[in-house]
């Protein structure tokens, strides 16, 4: 008893020694910002700001603010739309299967793999014909179209695993193939929707490719404008790290509140599927 007590107090220091290392970087972000620019240089990294200064958090949300909502405007809808178009998929290749259904979802998931550098330009080309280029919009469609496959993945894993007759006995009572969905398949469907819904938010608000190449100054996301913020020739230490941490506070409060029902989801999708 005692030995294996000892093992656990072990296994638990190991645990805090890494975590303790995986931390430096924030630990290093939130001491830069809170310092004045005189103290936030490379020579006092390691420093505590000898007084709190809040300014570098104010100059940075003025700067960053419009950025801000451009990504809370692309990134819930791309994430709402995305996510109900991988669930429509997933129930119908899941639960209704048809000829050619494997064949479909093959193509769907090849679509995973295709590096964004390849179709850059003809998607360009494309968003410039249509007229929604240089918009938000355009870059919802962008990131719909493109989580299309892991969310189509993901919800067709997580339905799987829903027993069948229960969809025999929905059809019998005389609901169709919308029917089954909303009364049978939409109320079981949250925890996969949260697993969908944190995931494509987070690669939604944390994508740089697109957002930089499809928009100007007024419509970029917030990690352009904070790429923008780097400045070319003076490094301001502390105004960065306060923009960094703006910028990942939304998805920081997206694992903080919703964190326990991903890992739930994650391992329901796995268990069934």
């Amino acid at each position: 008893m005692a030995a294996s007590r000892k093992s656990h107090i072990w296994i638990y220091a190991v645990l805090l020694l890494l975590a303790a290392f995986f931390l430096i970087p924030v630990y290093l972000m939130v001491i830069t910002s809170l310092k004045p620019a005189s103290e936030a240089t490379l020579a006092q990294m390691w420093d505590f700001p000898s007084t709190i200064d809040w300014q570098s958090y104010v100059i940075a949300y003025e700067k960053l603010a419009p950025s801000l909502m451009n990504s809370f405007y692309l990134a819930i809808p791309a994430t709402l739309l995305s996510s109900l178009l991988g669930s429509l998929n997933g129930y119908i290749l899941a639960k209704w299967r048809f000829r050619g259904a494997n064949t479909l979802f093959t193509l769907i998931l090849f679509g995973m793999f295709i590096p964004y550098q390849s179709i850059l330009i003809p998607l360009i080309q494309f968003l410039q014909q249509i007229g929604l280029y240089n918009s938000i919009p355009g870059l919802i469609l962008v990131h719909v179209v493109y989580g299309i496959p892991i969310t189509t993945l993901i919800f067709r894993n997580f339905y799987a695993g829903i027993p069948t007759e229960i969809i025999e006995s929905a059809k019998i009572d005389g609901n169709g193939i919308w029917g089954v969905y909303q009364r049978i398949i939409l109320p079981l469907s949250i925890p996969g929707f949260v697993v969908v819904g944190i995931w494509q938010f987070t690669q939604i608000w944390n994508e740089f490719l697109f957002a930089v190449t499809i928009t100007n100054t007024t419509q970029q996301p917030i990690m352009v404008a904070l790429q923008n913020l780097a400045g070319s020739q003076i490094v301001q230490w502390n105004i960065q790290m306060a923009g960094s941490l703006l910028a990942a506070l939304p998805t920081l409060l997206v694992y903080i509140f919703l964190g326990r029902y991903f890992i739930r989801g994650l391992l329901a999708g796995s268990l069934k599927g």
